[in-house]
């Protein structure tokens, strides 16, 4: 009998674990004789009570399995933690809230069956989703599709299952700031997607932030592709060419040929213009260099990605 695990980070849902776990029995009902299930919650330092629901159901059921971080540590993180320590034969990833449909999640099993190794859930369009960030998101997959090393599939969800073949090479990854799905994604694997449209939310409301859906395009923006940095250089380049042919055409028809529209630049307002310009571009240069060196210093400084305060696995 083949094992299936169903992640499930978890951050202040109280009130969607019971209701969740209800779910997720009475879509595995029919497939028991099939295969054995479990869930894996990840508590990702909740404010709430969820741990103790999560606790609740542990008690009342040997199928539920629970892993309580020490503090928050973000969505992704949640689910990684989730992901390396995961032994079953497949694992599935699902938000706690149902905005994910689980009644799709035989239909991921059967794609898993016919040899794919990451089945991906494909969101149309999410009914509590406003135009800012419908738009931001669309903005993101275009830059990061441009820049990236590997493409990521536009409106790709973490609502998606993964062999245990995938998860081994998922759990070699050691950088800290990571978006899941896109390192997935660049693993490759044989794929296949599922296209659905996303829920209302059960209960509560969503911790994604703009600031926090920001940071992760970031994120990914670095970790995916060296494009901002070689900006940066080409950049440089292209300003030091320029400026230095304008300030050679401002020169020459300044003292050489005499033409007007030249002598109307005076000598200090030359070098005051090329100064602001030029230490503009180096501010920004600075700022994107500065964002792969504070990369590369939580790489190097090796802090572990997340802290277990306990678990029942």
């Amino acid at each position: 009998m083949k094992s299936i695990q169903i992640i499930v980070p978890a951050y202040n849902e109280e009130r969607n674990i019971l209701p969740f776990h209800r779910e997720i029995t009475k879509i595995f009902a029919p497939l028991e004789s099939q295969y054995a299930f479990e869930i894996l919650f990840v508590n990702d330092g909740s404010k709430d009570n969820t741990i103790g629901e999560i606790e609740k159901l542990a008690a009342a059921d040997p199928r539920v399995k629970f892993i309580d971080f020490s503090r928050n540590f973000g969505k992704e993180v949640a689910t990684t933690a989730g992901i390396n320590n995961c032994q079953a034969d497949a694992c599935i990833m699902v938000d706690a809230d149902l905005q994910h449909p689980v009644e799709l999640i035989p239909e991921f099993i059967a794609r898993w069956e016919k040899g794919f190794d990451v089945v991906i859930g494909i969101r149309n369009k999410n009914k509590s989703d406003g135009w800012i960030k419908k738009l931001g998101s669309k903005l993101f997959y275009n830059i990061i599709n441009k820049i990236a090393e590997v493409k990521v599939v536009p409106n790709a969800t973490d609502f998606r299952l993964i062999d245990k073949v995938v998860v081994a090479e998922f759990s070699r990854f050691t950088e800290t700031s990571r978006m899941t799905r896109a390192l997935i994604d660049w693993l490759g694997f044989k794929r296949d997607f599922i296209y659905f449209d996303a829920n209302e939310r059960l209960h509560g409301t969503a911790s994604y932030s703009f600031w926090k859906l920001f940071g992760l395009a970031m994120n990914s923006f670095i970790s995916l592709s060296l494009m901002p940095l070689k900006l940066a250089g080409s950049l440089g380049i292209f300003i030091t060419l320029f400026s230095g042919l304008s300030g050679f055409y401002i020169m020459l028809g300044k003292y050489v040929f005499r033409t007007h529209f030249a002598s109307t630049f005076s000598d200090s307002e030359n070098l005051a213009i090329l100064i602001l310009f030029l230490v503009g571009i180096i501010l920004m240069s600075i700022g994107l260099l500065a964002l792969y060196v504070a990369n590369i210093h939580r790489e190097v400084i090796n802090r572990p990605i997340y802290v277990i305060r306990k678990k029942n696995i």
